[in-house]
């Protein structure tokens, strides 16, 4: 019996920083929404219980289904078949 993959953090958050309408990552309310990796966290992904999770802060002013849809295309392929939850906590104005 083989295991899948596991989906790799890093990955996924450099290609979600990389969407159009994204201004960052979002570790949520207590910063509880990260995936702990050895001596660091990516904050804003969460990669658990065969499920992978995406927080954002979206820019102000673009749609956000547009948004979340976009970072929905560009995760689904490096989740490794996991189901794919984002969620937009926030939005802004980027720096």
């Amino acid at each position: 019996m083989t295991s899948s993959p596991f989906p790799d953090a890093d990955g996924i958050a450099a290609a979600v920083l990389a969407c159009p309408g994204v201004v960052g990552l979002h570790g949520g309310v207590f910063g509880e929404v990260a995936t702990y990796l050895p001596s660091r966290r990516v904050i804003g992904v969460q990669v658990a219980a065969d499920r992978v999770a995406v927080h954002i802060t979206a820019r102000l002013g673009d749609p956000v289904q547009l948004v979340a849809a976009g970072v929905r295309a560009v995760t689904e392929p490096l989740a490794c078949g996991w189901p794919v939850d984002v969620v937009v906590e926030d939005v802004d104005q980027p720096s």
